[in-house]
């Protein structure tokens, strides 16, 4: 039960944060491309990589339901694989076909570097 308690006040803090720092960076950008939903999900690519992956946090005293709030409820609503896919079709359902496959393209190498960065180089 407790660690159900734990992905519920991650979950809320994750959402609340992807909310707010998506909003923040998509009315600091002046063009088609969702510059929010990129960040949140690079922000949340690099901070898995180190929470599952570095050698700092595998071998640290956190405990389990702190793994679990941060990792399950925290990661889990902070990025959003749902929005970018629908950003990317959007992008293409008004004809910018070159924006929507650099949107998923991008987010998916750079998310995959940034992990490897977390877990490997840092």
């Amino acid at each position: 039960m407790s660690d159900l308690i734990a992905i519920g006040a991650g979950g809320f803090l994750g959402a609340t944060s992807r909310y707010f720092i998506g909003r923040f960076f998509g009315k600091a950008w002046i063009s088609d491309f969702p510059l929010g939903t990129f960040v949140v999900n690079m922000l949340g690519s690099f901070a898995l990589g180190l929470l599952i992956g570095h050698p700092y946090f595998l071998y640290t005293s956190m405990g389990g339901s702190a793994r679990v709030a941060l990792g399950v409820g925290f990661m889990g609503s902070f990025t959003t694989y749902s929005t970018l896919m629908f950003e990317s079709f959007m992008l293409a359902e008004s004809g910018n076909f070159l924006l929507s496959a650099a949107n998923i393209l991008l987010s998916i190498v750079a998310g995959l570097l940034l992990a490897w960065l977390a877990i490997y180089w840092l």
